[in-house]
């Protein structure tokens, strides 16, 4: 009796103890946990860059973010330039230490060492939610891999091949426009922005993976994907405490509506997607095994860009390490879908916004693009047309389609600076100090229009100043013409040439047919959306990008 009430006592104090055991480590790891993650705060807190000199915070929460919004301004830029010079200390979500930078020396030292400075993690999450595993979250090797498979179908031959399909869309839309200008009299009021958004959707899904959404169509009615796009990117959602909550925290999207929206909208693409790319597949496979020649990258044929991307990604000569999966290919669909809709759409708007400033600058346009004598000129004849080249590459300088782009120091680095500057203290400071976790603002709105580069009218619309750009821009970052628009270094937009190509085609087809007037006064047009300004009627706010104009079929003389 003794000896077995002596075993459960040791029983008992054996479980008590591994009890006080299991207690005692996970309040162990528990507390290394929270220590850990108090101390990686503060070193982000503690930043060196609260050296800087800034603009004072705004709000605990969004920090500058609203300011930041307001790239197209340039009274923030003169302002903070002014006051704080190139770089400057300003505050992102929850009040983090962020730089601001329009320094060309900071950036290109940033934009070359693009895989150490990466797209935050909030924004990353939300953007592989839109996308999955795309080019555009995806980082180091993995997107050396991915833009390998992807830049032989941006190359100058494939966008050659595609201004056919450019030129067909963009003058439906002209003979469309053109069509009901005569039955109102000679003069259309039309919000440009849907009939661009159309033809850009129709575009990109030709030329992007031989789909037809027919969405420029009058009579048809909007198919399954039609729908789906339009859901998740027609009405971005509005700034707010909720939408940072879901961004970064995605299960609890039952709070957010839109958020609902755009998964449902999301899993109707993969489905469409996944079937688009097992079509081509077997579609490659097929002309390959009746060519029975393999299935040689140099073999290969064809136009739309994911034909292109399949067959680059089942080439012979490609190792089995380098290929993408299903899943990668198919977020490269969507990619290009958003991207080639949406941003060639908003420069194709503020392109048209900017003639009807610059009456002038039209009726140059116009009377170049007439010494054409074809209806669809090819990419050859279009890049010959020098004062069309001019307006693209000024449109494009004065209104970048994304007009930020955010990073994140993956380590400790020294910032170089083009010229010194006084911190906080009124010490000259040669370089900037940056610490892992940092985040850097580079708005390249703003940066477009610097004064220094561009002169006291950097803020102004002349197309002209591309006959002699100023010798000061041949020095600045960028993968084309002398701005950072399409970004430079490793994470330059792949897809610069077919933005180019394609906006040059939307400005031959209707400005050669249309004199165009703004409906409402300018101070009315104002830019809206943190990353991607689209226009909007400022009294108007709640019906979401517009840009009312008056459309009148030209009169040859």
């Amino acid at each position: 009796m003794r000896l077995l009430l002596l075993r459960v006592l040791t029983m008992n104090f054996l479980i008590d103890h591994s009890v006080l055991a299991l207690r005692y480590t996970l309040i162990c790891l528990l507390s290394l946990v929270c220590g850990v993650f108090l101390s990686r705060v503060i070193y982000i807190y503690k930043s060196p860059l609260c050296l800087l000199r800034g603009p004072s915070n705004v709000h605990w929460i969004f920090g500058h973010i609203h300011h930041v919004g307001k790239v197209q301004d340039p009274r923030i830029l003169d302002k903070w330039t002014a006051e704080y010079g190139y770089n400057c200390l300003t505050r992102w979500l929850l009040s983090i230490p962020t730089l601001w930078t329009v320094d060309p020396r900071t950036i290109n030292h940033i934009l070359r060492h693009s895989y150490d400075y990466t797209k935050p993690w909030e924004g990353a999450s939300h953007a592989r939610r839109l996308f999955g595993p795309s080019m555009i979250v995806s980082e180091g090797d993995i997107h050396k891999k991915q833009r390998r498979v992807l830049n032989p179908a941006f190359g100058p031959a494939q966008i050659r091949d595609l201004t056919e399909i450019f030129l067909e869309k963009t003058n439906a839309l002209r003979d469309y426009w053109k069509e009901h200008a005569i039955a109102q009299g000679g003069c259309l009021k039309t919000d440009v922005v849907e009939g661009i958004g159309r033809t850009t959707l129709d575009i990109i899904g030709i030329a992007g993976f031989d789909y037809r959404f027919d969405a420029l169509n009058p009579t048809g009615k909007p198919n399954e994907l039609n729908k789906a796009f339009k859901a998740m990117f027609k009405t971005p959602a509005p700034m707010s405490f909720k939408r940072v909550i879901v961004d970064i925290f995605p299960f609890f999207s039952f709070l957010d509506k839109r958020a609902r929206k755009v998964e449902e909208s999301r899993a109707v693409m993969r489905r469409i997607g996944l079937q688009l790319i097992d079509d081509k597949k077997a579609e490659v496979t097929r002309a390959a095994t009746a060519e029975a020649s393999g299935l040689e990258k140099k073999a290969m044929t064809g136009r739309d860009l994911l034909t292109l991307l399949i067959k680059a990604n089942m080439a012979i000569d490609i190792p089995d390490s380098q290929r993408l999966s299903d899943e990668e290919v198919l977020s490269q669909v969507v990619t290009f879908l958003v991207a080639g809709h949406e941003t060639t759409g908003v420069s194709v708007t503020w392109t048209l916004y900017a003639l009807t400033q610059c009456p002038e600058v039209q009726r140059k346009l116009r009377a170049e693009l007439l010494t054409v004598h074809t209806a669809s000129p090819t990419m050859d004849e279009l890049s010959a047309l020098p004062y069309l080249d001019a307006v693209v590459r000024e449109s494009l300088r004065m209104y970048p389609p994304v007009a930020l782009t955010l990073r994140m120091a993956t380590r400790d680095d020294v910032l170089p600076v083009s010229e010194p500057f006084a911190d906080r203290h009124g010490t000259t400071q040669t370089e900037i100090r940056i610490v892992n976790g940092n985040r850097i603002v580079i708005p390249i709105a703003a940066y477009n229009r610097l004064k220094s580069v561009w002169g006291e009218d950097a803020a102004v619309f002349r197309p002209e100043r591309w006959e002699s750009p100023p010798e000061a821009a041949s020095s600045l970052p960028g993968v084309w013409a002398h701005n950072l628009t399409f970004l430079s270094g490793a994470r330059a937009c792949i897809a610069w040439r077919f933005s180019v190509v394609e906006l040059k085609a939307f400005l031959f087809s209707l400005v050669r047919e249309f004199e165009f007037e703004l409906a409402v006064s300018a101070e009315e047009i104002v830019p809206a959306g943190a990353l991607v300004q689209r226009p909007n009627v400022r009294s108007e706010r709640e019906m979401g990008a517009q840009l009312p104009l008056l459309l009148r079929p030209y009169v040859h003389t």
